[in-house]
């Protein structure tokens, strides 16, 4: 039994039993997957996952119970390995943050800059993409703190905390008729609107502030990022409903913004860690820079003490 083997498994899992996105992800061929899987299971004398012809349909009752043990193997290997790090080189090494567009843009700015002025040893990797992708970078290993404000509370392996608040607001060109009137969600159900894909940046707060109204927002238009709204607003293709804070009165002076905190509420934005993982020192404080409210002695115990209470839940 090798580390590499576990992997496998644990990625065929999480990419729905399929082998070919498995390899993808691994860098890897179909066959070489097949091969690794073929000889664990050999090794251990029983079926891990349960066969249709070649393809794999899900786990045997003995693969359910072998699937959280080797989670744990794998938690621990990375753990033995982050340990050895920090005791090689305490303020340098690898640290990667994956967030949203929205928060890599308009919120993170300031603290990049003050971290790189501490920690000029570490090398920052800012991967950006939607939450679904946060998680599972996270979840693989392959992120060390996620920042998102949809998905990340409702994963078990993953430990979270509340970061800051923020609320959307409305942008128009400065001359535009809603500058003139009241903001309320029927009269932002006349225009034509520009906003958020499904599932980023508050978009369900959008749609549940115009349900509560009854009324259907005419949404002619979405993006990822507030840039590209309030670009195609500046165009006049539509009115755009972006978060509050991605409004710069210098830079998008052609635009005004009404704020909408009383239209569609408030949301909260979170930073995440997966549970049980070791980290080195400048992940907590990295974590401190965006919020004085973490400590970074009382996070790296909730992190790390995450561990046993994962362990319980298997045991």
């Amino acid at each position: 039994m090798n580390l590499l083997q576990l992997r496998v498994v644990r990625e065929v899992v999480r990419q729905a039993f399929s082998l070919t996105a498995a390899a993808q992800v691994l860098h890897s061929s179909q066959s070489a997957l097949s091969k690794q899987i073929r000889d664990l299971e050999i090794e251990l004398g029983l079926g891990i996952f349960v066969r249709h012809g070649k393809r794999f349909t899900g786990l045997t009752e003995a693969g359910e119970q072998v699937l959280p043990m080797l989670e744990r193997l794998l938690v621990e290997a990375g753990n033995i390995t982050g340990l050895a790090e920090q005791f090689r080189e305490a303020d340098a090494g690898q640290f990667s943050i994956a967030t949203t567009h929205t928060q890599a843009r308009y919120v993170l700015p300031d603290v990049v800059v003050g971290f790189r002025r501490e920690f000029p040893k570490v090398q920052l990797s800012l991967q950006q993409g939607s939450p679904q992708q946060i998680v599972d970078w996270l979840l693989r290993g392959q992120a060390q703190i996620g920042i998102a404000t949809e998905l990340l509370s409702q994963h078990d392996e993953l430990v979270t905390f509340p970061y800051y608040q923020w609320t959307h607001a409305v942008v128009v060109p400065v001359d535009h008729p809603l500058l003139r009137q009241s903001m309320d969600i029927e009269t932002l159900a006349k225009w034509p609107l520009i906003t958020y894909h499904s599932g980023f940046t508050g978009r369900q707060r959008i749609e549940e502030g115009f349900m509560r109204h009854a009324k259907k927002p005419n949404i002619v238009m979405s993006a990822l990022d507030a840039d590209v709204i309030k670009t195609y607003v500046s165009c006049g293709l539509g009115v755009g409903i972006i978060a509050s804070m991605a409004f710069d009165p210098m830079r998008d002076s052609g635009l005004r913004k009404i704020e909408a905190g009383h239209l569609f509420g408030s949301n909260t934005t979170l930073m995440a860690f997966r549970k049980g993982q070791i980290l080195k020192r400048y992940a907590y404080r990295f974590a401190q820079l965006c919020t004085q409210s973490l400590q970074p002695d009382a996070l790296r115990r909730q992190v790390e003490s995450a561990q046993s209470w994962q362990q319980t839940q298997h045991s």
